[in-house]
C-alpha cells in the first residue's frame, strides 16, 4: 500500500508530477498497443495477441489515470467539501477490474491454443516487438518509480503496479516466443500466455487492495502517526494528542484531533498555540487538511456523537 508520508512536496507540484508520469504512461499504451497489433497479425503469436490486449487496457487505464490525477486536485466545491482527491482511487479500482477482464481473456485463448497448437509466422517480428516493449516499458516503471518516491500518488502506484505486471508478462512472452520459434514447441506460446494470465490477476489484487483501502479511510501509516504526534508536542502548553484521526485522499491527507491546553489561557493564546501547531504540521504534510480541538486540561467532559471518545482512540 502506498505510504502516505511526508514528501514536502506542496499539491501543486504533486500536481506537476503526476499529470507529467501519467502523459508518459498514455503515450507509452498507445505505442505499445500499436506495435503489438501488427505483430500479432502477421505473425498469430497468442502470447503477443495477449500482450497486445493488455496493452490496450493499459491505454484505457492510463487514461483514466490520466484524467482522474487531473480531477483529484481540483479545489473543494460545494458539492464537495473535502476536495476531489479519491478520484485516483476510482481509478485504480477501474484499472483494477480492467486487468482482471484482460487477464480472463488472455487464460481462455491460451487453454485454446494449448489444446490447439498453432505454428507463430514471422517469429522475428513477434521477439523483436516484445523486445521494444520490455524496454518501453521498463523505462516508464523507473519514471513512475521516481515520481513515487516523491508524492503518495494512489492512481500512479496503481498504474505502476499494472505496468510492473505488463513487464513481467513481456518477459515471459519473449520466453514463450522464442522457445516455439528455437525449440520447435509451439505450446510454448500457449504456456506463456496462461502465466501472463496469472501475473496479472496478482497485479490486479495489489491495485484492488490499495484503491479499497483509502477508500474506506485508512489510517496512515504508524510512522506518520506518530510524526504528527511528535510535532504537535513540541510546544510544551499542548499536551495530550488524542483522537487523532487520519486518512488519505488521492494526493491529499486529512488530519483532526482533540488536544489538551492550559484552561487559564485566553481564548487569543489557546488560537496561537493552535495556528503554530497547525504550520509545523504544514511543514512536514504540505498538502494535510487539519482539524484540532483545544480540550480545557483537567476540565474537558468526555465527548460523544458517532464517534464517541475512547481510551484506545
Amino acid at each position: 500500500m502506498t505510504s502516505h508520508v511526508p514528501n514536502g512536496l506542496t499539491p501543486a507540484e504533486t500536481a506537476a508530477l503526476t499529470r507529467r508520469v501519467t502523459l508518459l504512461s498514455v503515450g507509452a499504451a498507445a505505442v505499445l498497443m500499436s506495435l503489438k497489433l501488427v505483430v500479432w497479425l502477421v505473425s498469430g503469436s497468442v502470447a503477443v495477441m495477449a500482450s497486445m490486449a493488455d496493452s490496450a487496457l493499459d491505454l484505457v487505464a492510463s487514461l483514466a489515470t490520466f484524467f482522474a490525477v487531473r480531477y483529484a486536485v481540483a479545489p473543494p466545491d460545494r458539492e464537495h467539501r473535502f476536495g476531489h482527491g479519491k478520484a485516483e482511487a476510482f481509478a485504480s479500482l477501474m484499472q483494477a477490474g480492467l486487468v482482471f477482464a484482460s487477464a480472463a481473456l488472455i487464460g481462455r485463448e491460451a487453454v485454446q491454443r494449448l489444446f490447439d497448437p498453432q505454428p507463430i509466422a514471422r517469429e522475428g517480428w513477434a521477439i523483436g516487438v516484445m523486445i521494444v516493449s520490455t524496454f518501453l516499458t521498463l523505462g516508464l516503471v523507473r519514471a513512475q518509480t521516481a515520481v513515487l518516491r516523491k508524492t503518495a500518488s494512489v492512481a500512479v502506484s496503481g498504474d505502476r503496479a499494472h505496468y510492473f505486471s505488463d513487464l513481467a508478462s513481456n518477459l515471459v512472452a519473449l520466453v514463450g516466443i522464442a522457445g516455439t520459434a528455437f525449440l520447435g514447441v509451439a505450446g510454448l506460446d500457449a504456456l506463456a500466455g496462461m502465466v501472463i494470465a496469472a501475473l496479472l490477476v496478482w497485479g490486479a489484487i495489489s491495485v484492488f487492495r490499495e484503491a479499497a483501502a483509502q477508500l474506506m479511510d485508512h489510517e496512515l501509516p504508524e510512522e506518520a502517526r506518530r510524526q504528527i504526534v511528535e510535532l504537535m508536542t513540541q510546544d510544551p502548553r499542548l499536551t495530550d494528542v488524542h483522537q487523532l484521526r487520519t486518512r488519505a485522499s488521492g494526493p491529499f491527507v486529512h488530519i483532526q484531533m482533540h488536544v489538551d491546553l492550559d484552561p487559564e489561557l485566553t481564548l487569543e493564546a489557546s488560537h496561537r498555540v493552535i495556528v503554530e501547531a497547525e504550520k509545523r504540521l504544514l511543514a512536514a504534510f504540505p498538502s494535510a487538511d487539519i482539524l484540532i480541538h483545544a480540550d480545557p486540561r483537567g476540565r474537558a467532559e468526555p465527548h460523544g456523537g458517532a464517534f464517541a471518545e475512547r481510551a484506545d482512540a
